[in-house]
């Protein structure tokens, strides 16, 4: 579903955040896709799948903002882990800025109207 009565449904929300997510776990630990969408999977993010963060990863590889590189798999093919560059890492800086800036209007919208 794109739309719920003219508002952004989960999917169009959650694609708004991703790149930083992705982000933030190869800021962590090198990791490669499979591992990446299972440890999104684990902390919620339970509806993400493959054909969702390899374009994510690709696009932020294109940006140079990670950087791939194919390492021997101790199970089967080799794999393509991926670490932050430097840019990745000012640009995983400024989504957390931004981040906490929305996150903090919502509240305040919420708390005005009475939800929280």
């Amino acid at each position: 579903m794109i739309e719920r009565n003219g508002v952004l449904s989960k999917t169009q929300m959650l694609k708004g955040v991703l790149e930083g997510c992705v982000l933030q776990i190869v800021a962590q630990h090198e990791t490669y896709g499979y591992q990446l969408v299972q440890e999104l999977r684990a902390v919620g993010f339970t509806d993400v799948i493959g054909g969702t963060i390899y374009p994510i990863l690709q696009k932020l590889e294109k940006k140079s903002l990670i950087i791939g590189k194919m390492k021997p798999s101790p199970e089967g093919p080799s794999r393509k882990y991926f670490s932050i560059t430097p840019d990745g890492r000012a640009e995983l800086t400024a989504f957390l800025r931004d981040w906490q800036e929305i996150n903090n209007n919502v509240k305040r919208i919420f708390k005005l109207g009475g939800e929280e």
